[in-house]
């Protein structure tokens, strides 16, 4: 009899982008484990942009969601409300074996709150990261999850440290490694060449031809966009850099409004820079594997321009993930428009930062938690029989 017959399923949550890098590999290695139980993928629906969705799960080769609970935009509060109340018939239903979270998404920690007041059991990937900015709603998440999940996998050793000193039991948790590499490994062999895509998208190709080579710019973060002076400031610090290389900048949506929101589109428009609408996973390796350097605010992206030996520079006053500065590519920058032109240069003439791969980010994360998990849910479902005999 196998594990699938006699177990319930594991739920596999996913609801922004950026877990879609992380449960794409996971679900492989699930779908390879015997010993596991089968797998079914709930998207909460919190990004809903469908077409890029689509187009997202294609690259990474991520199955269809099973159950898509549909509940897109508004404030965190009725975003995780709505989580919540629409996940929570999913698990009655299917009486999971355990749910299965990613990152630190506002459908991360609201399905942990479901399954726990459940007494079904949670497994947090990529658990312990802390930026130390309560500012950040993202921070919330990962604290509260952390707490209350039953099992933990992290990414890096720090991740320990902050976990202890949080008071989590060293049992409950596991270093893996790094998904988002697992995916990016298996994505490079299929990569979209950076003429192409800006060929797709109309854009100038010969920014592609500058002696200097090209950067990539990703910025979404509250702190770089909502604002209208630090938006301001930004783009005046991105026009600066493309007078040294021209820059390729897929544009968030919520960016994209801000900048048209407040009228700053002239402002871009003097950058040297081909602006695109937001791009598939193939698109953007291709993109950061084959740039000069990278301008981000997004923390997927500082692990992928480690993993890929690509200098990036994050405008964020932290991270939450430390061993991309410690021992990758990264350098944390404020908005300051000398400090950054000072070090464009200084990766122009140098080459930049050079780093190290972390350790086990080798693009086999995925089978070492397929592997450990088979092993814990077996001791679980052992313990009841051991405690009655």
């Amino acid at each position: 009899m196998t594990a699938e017959t006699t177990a319930g399923p594991l739920i596999c949550v996913v609801g922004a982008r950026p877990n879609y890098m992380k449960m794409a590999p996971l679900l492989r290695a699930f779908r390879a484990n015997p010993a596991l139980p089968k797998a079914l993928l709930v998207h909460t629906g919190q990004h809903y942009d469908f077409a890029l969705n689509d187009r997202l799960f294609a690259d990474l080769e991520l199955p269809a969601p099973d159950v898509n609970l549909g509940v897109g935009s508004g404030s965190h509060a009725v975003q995780t409300a709505e989580v919540m109340k629409r996940f929570e018939p999913v698990v009655l239903e299917s009486g999971p074996s355990c749910v299965i979270v990613v990152g630190d998404v506002n459908s991360t920690m609201a399905c942990t709150l479901v399954a726990s007041k459940l007494h079904i059991p949670v497994v947090h990937v990529e658990a312990g990261l802390r930026s130390f900015d309560r500012a950040m709603p993202e921070e919330i998440n990962r604290v509260v999850t952390d707490q209350i999940a039953d099992l933990l996998y992290t990414t890096e050793r720090t991740a320990h440290d902050n976990l202890a000193r949080e008071g989590i039991a060293p049992e409950r948790v596991q270093f893996v490694g790094n998904l988002m590499i697992d995916s990016l490994q298996a994505a490079m062999k299929k990569a979209v060449a950076p003429h192409a895509t800006l060929a797709k998208e109309g854009a100038a190709l010969e920014l592609l031809s500058d002696p200097a080579g090209f950067g990539v710019v990703t910025m979404h973060r509250p702190s770089n966009v909502d604002d209208p002076a630090s938006l301001a400031k930004l783009l005046d610090i991105l026009s600066d850099v493309s007078r040294r290389l021209p820059l390729v900048w897929p544009i968030h949506p919520r960016t994209r409004a801000n900048i048209d929101r407040l009228g700053l589109g002239a402002q871009l428009a003097r950058v040297r820079m081909a602006c695109l609408p937001p791009q598939g996973y193939l698109e953007m390796v291709g993109l950061l594997s084959n740039a000069r350097l990278v301008l981000t605010d997004s923390g997927g992206v500082q692990e992928e321009t480690t993993a890929l030996g690509v200098p990036c520079l994050t405008m964020r006053p932290n991270t939450e993930r430390p061993i991309t500065v410690e021992h990758g590519t990264n350098t944390l920058v404020p908005r300051d428009g000398a400090v950054v032109l000072r070090l464009v240069d200084e990766i122009l003439a140098s080459g930049g930062k050079r780093g190290r791969t972390p350790e086990l980010w080798d693009g086999h994360a995925a089978g070492r938690i397929a592997d450990h998990l088979a092993a814990w849910l077996t001791q679980r479902a052992a313990a009841p029989a051991e405690a009655a005999a």
